[in-house]
């Protein structure tokens, strides 16, 4: 994402496996995941983009991750947001 480029916290790199994703103090916030935003929020949150129907629970190895959620192209245009709230939270 062009906006986090040059922000001195940020590095670009894969998140999990081979997936861009972007990082805040080693620390994976944003990734793309199969065409998909995945991104790192409190769980409350998560849940609540969920039930909205605006992303569901990310999967990894079979197991739910509580504080990820999936956001599908549907709903790019809340991308941008989203990633600066993962950012937000994972940078404390």
């Amino acid at each position: 994402m062009a906006r986090f480029d040059g922000e001195p916290d940020i590095e670009a790199g894969t998140g999990w496996g081979s997936s861009p994703g972007l990082r805040v103090r080693r620390k994976i916030f944003a990734m793309l995941v199969d065409g998909e935003l995945v991104v790192k929020l409190p769980a409350d949150r998560c849940a609540e983009l969920a039930a909205a129907g605006h992303g569901h629970r990310f999967r990894t190895g079979g197991r739910e991750m509580r504080e990820w959620v999936a956001v599908g192209e549907a709903h790019a245009d809340e991308w941008l947001r989203l990633a600066e709230d993962a950012h937000a939270f994972v940078r404390g």
